[in-house]
């Protein structure tokens, strides 16, 4: 199969995986906040885990292949990560979008109506997802690839169910909250299209796009998912979840690559 297709197939089931976290918010009783903040703590330790141990340390690897040992590899690590950095702070500051908690960010917040303010900061969090998703899956590495989509996409779980309680705690009914949290998954195929393509167009970019995809996913960890645990006094929890979250893709990440 086209690895194109294949990061662009992945990617779709990963975020698919979205709506299957919210699916719970359309029946029984709304999880509590300090639950919500548990589920959170743990999508952020699956990504900080995969972020090194399926990005970084993979991008590393080839670079030194490519190049050899000395300061270039590190370089190629060390730019990529603050380049995608970068891109997800201008999306943040630039792209409108609201905080479950803090409020509207971004330019002319206040013009956008509150469902597509949701959308926006779900598609800031998806995208280095999916742009993960698609670059290891453009790589042909099979193994590493289906241990980070995997990783990502249990993660994608309680993310959807975090929105779905989430917008249902700001007033929309319970099938539209599920609607809305359903279609943020959409957002990752976007990006493991991108991801795909990217590194198909030549294999010295793989690297790049490996640690690209690994700043990007750091940034929304630590400005978004980390202090959106927190503001609510559940951070033991959170750290909690985030603990075994971690351990668990590394875990996935060793077995599956073995």
């Amino acid at each position: 199969m086209d690895l194109i297709i294949l990061a662009l197939i992945a990617s779709f089931i990963t975020g698919a995986l979205t709506a299957v976290g919210a699916l719970p918010v359309l029946v029984g009783r709304q999880p509590s906040e300090r639950f919500n903040d548990t589920l959170l703590g743990f999508a952020a330790g699956v990504m900080l885990a995969a972020s090194f141990f399926s990005l970084i340390v993979p991008a590393i690897d080839i670079s030194t292949e490519m190049y050899g040992e000395g300061p270039v590899p590190a370089l190629i690590a060390v730019v990529g990560i603050l380049l995608g950095a970068a891109a997800i702070a201008a999306m943040d500051r630039l792209l409108p979008h609201e905080h479950f908690v803090s409020g509207p960010e971004g330019l002319a917040s206040e013009k956008v109506s509150g469902v597509w303010l949701f959308v926006f900061a779900i598609a800031i969090h998806n995208l280095p997802e999916g742009l993960a998703v698609g670059v290891a899956y453009g790589n042909g590495a099979s193994d590493a690839a289906f241990s980070l989509a995997l990783g990502i996409g249990l993660q994608n779980i309680p993310e959807g169910l975090a929105v779905a309680v989430g917008l249902v705690a700001v007033g929309y009914s319970r099938l539209k909250s599920f609607v809305v949290a359903a279609l943020t998954g959409l957002i990752e195929p976007v990006g493991g299209l991108i991801g795909g393509v990217f590194v198909n167009l030549s294999q010295v970019l793989l690297p790049w796009g490996l640690v690209f995809a690994a700043g990007a996913m750091l940034f929304v960890i630590s400005h978004e998912i980390i202090p959106e645990t927190h503001r609510r006094g559940h951070h033991q929890r959170a750290t909690a979840g985030l603990m075994v979250g971690l351990v668990l893709m590394l875990f996935l990440d060793v077995w599956l690559a073995a």
